[in-house]
Order: structure tokens, then sequence, then C-alpha cells
């Protein structure tokens, strides 16, 4: 990355990020509390946002550095020109799409609730009266300041927060990406959680960019090429023990 932001240059700061060649190592934002997109493991980054962007920069002859950050932080980053790529569960919504660039939409997701194990919770229509966890910044928080409004919101910094609130009784359901809620029911609750009801609102994930950038069409033109020849089904099962519906 060429640039170090200060009040002359912060003007130039996107044309230099839309600028980023092969030449040039990548500073690629992701937020590594997100599993199982990304999240750190033995000293490691891994996940499927990982590899898949492992793959984008493998096909297109890319060096690039992981820049961990609060996701509250990542599109901030992008507009001033911090990061060139950010990979961290990016829903595609047209308020972000008016700041920041996406590619095409790699993963389809949507939210889902997760309780304690016998919990009188069981839709979004019990949760009214009662009180809700989400992660500050994200499309569920602001899917549950719109549709919740007889429940009491509570915003995390981090969805690990909410789970614990939800696991030390201080909360009453959790709501986030439904990937990350059936990873953890599956890997970490210990039969205390479960996910119930039905997935709402289906959205899509996308890669970021800083408004302008090149760098977009070559990132969409190396996921056509990884859903063509099975290397993005590869993937996707690695993570997700299944391949992706059509």
């Amino acid at each position: 990355m060429k640039t170090l932001i200060t009040g002359a240059a912060l003007g130039l700061s996107l044309t230099v990020a839309a600028q980023a060649t092969a030449a040039e190592r990548l500073l690629v934002a992701t937020d590594t509390a997100f599993v199982p997109f990304e999240f750190v493991e033995n000293g490691e980054y891994v996940g499927f946002d990982i590899d898949l962007w492992a793959a984008i920069a493998e096909e297109n002859g890319w060096e690039y550095e992981l820049r961990p950050m609060d996701f509250s932080g990542i599109i901030p980053a992008l507009q001033t020109g911090q990061v060139d790529v950010a990979l961290a569960g990016i829903t595609i919504r047209p308020d972000r799409e008016e700041v920041i660039d996406f590619s095409d939409g790699y993963y389809d997701s949507g939210f889902t609730l997760l309780v304690p194990s016998g919990s009188d919770i069981q839709s979004a229509a019990d949760l009214a009266g009662k009180s809700l966890a989400v992660k500050m910044g994200t499309s569920s928080a602001d899917y549950a300041d719109e549709h919740f409004t007889e429940t009491a919101i509570r915003k995390l910094p981090n969805i690990d927060n909410a789970y614990l609130e939800l696991r030390t009784g201080r909360v009453d359901a959790a709501m986030h990406d439904t990937p990350n809620v059936l990873y953890y029911v599956a890997t970490a609750g210990n039969g205390q959680v479960e996910a119930v009801g039905e997935t709402m609102m289906a959205h899509e994930y996308g890669i970021g960019f800083p408004k302008g950038s090149e760098l977009v069409d070559e990132v969409n033109a190396a996921l056509a090429a990884m859903r063509e020849d099975g290397r993005y089904v590869e993937i996707y099962a690695k993570w997700f023990g299944s391949r992706p519906t059509e």
C-alpha cells in the first residue's frame, strides 16, 4: 500500500487505492471474529473467506497482507484508502454501495436466532418483551432495530460478546448470520444453546473495495473461473460440509 493518510493526502487516498496493481502488496481487511469465514486458529488466519481470497490472489498473481480490524472500521478504512480490499461477511446493501464498490456476491446468507436449549423463544414472533443481543454495525443489528420494536436490543462490539451475554443469562436470545450461528452451535454450544426459527432476510456477501477500484473486474473474473472449474465448491465444502445450493 502506498499511502499514509494525512489531512492533505486524504483527498488523494481513494485514487491511490484504486490504482493498486499486481506488483504491489495489497492490504486486505478482515474481521477475524467471524467464524467460519475468518478466525484465528493455532496462530494463523483461517476460514472460508481466507481460503477464497488466497485462491483469488493466486489466480491474479497478487501478493497481499491481511489486516485484521473490527467490523465497524472496515468500510471507513475502504473509504479512506487505508486498505485495498475487505472480506468480512460484508452484506451487499444499497447504502454501502453508495460509499464502496462490491464484487459479485459470493455467499448467500441470512440471520438466525440463537437461544438457550429449551427456551420458550422458538421464532422471531416470540421476541416481544424479550432481550436480544446483536453485533453492532451489522445488517443483523439494523434488521433487529427495524423489525423487533417490542424487544430490548443490546448491541455488542463482537458477536462473541453477544453469545457470552446469552450463555450467562443476561439476554434471552442472540441473532447473527446463519452460518456463524450454526457453526457456534456445532462447535462451542455444548448442547446448551440451539438455533431456532426460520432464516430471516436472505442476502449476499460481497468483497469490498474503495470506490473506483480497478481490482473489481479482476476479482469477479477470478470468482467466475473458480465457480466454473470447481475450486469454489471445494472451498465451500471444506468449511460448510456441503455443496452450495444452485
